[in-house]
């Protein structure tokens, strides 16, 4: 079972905006190779975050309207969330250590 949920335009604002925890948003694509490398490492701290942090998944290609309207442009893309507003950002594929800093950040401007 998978720590990490896919979201889509219909249930982005309950699973995403209106989330009591932080939400880390992993913008991707099927045929994006770095999406895939990456993925393993958000799974993996999606299960030691979990009840902590919600990692998520948008399919930039089903859910065009979403990477729109965050203006995504390349992927795989990152956004950072608390309290529904977007306090980072970053894109490509990162090391362990970039995203366990920035999951920490965001819990620690959340207490």
């Amino acid at each position: 079972m998978t720590n990490v949920q896919s979201v889509t335009k219909n249930d982005f604002e309950s699973q995403v905006l209106e989330s009591s925890l932080p939400v880390v948003i992993d913008f991707w694509a099927d045929s994006c190779a770095p999406c895939h490398r990456v993925s393993p490492i958000l799974e993996d701290l999606a299960g030691d975050y979990a009840g902590r942090v919600r990692v998520t998944k948008v399919n930039v290609d089903e859910e065009v309207e979403l990477a729109a309207r965050y203006a995504i442009r390349s992927m795989p893309t990152f956004l950072f969330l608390r309290d529904g507003k977007v306090v980072d950002q970053v894109s490509g594929a990162r090391p362990r250590s970039d995203f366990e800093g920035r999951f920490e950040k965001l819990l620690a401007a959340s207490d």
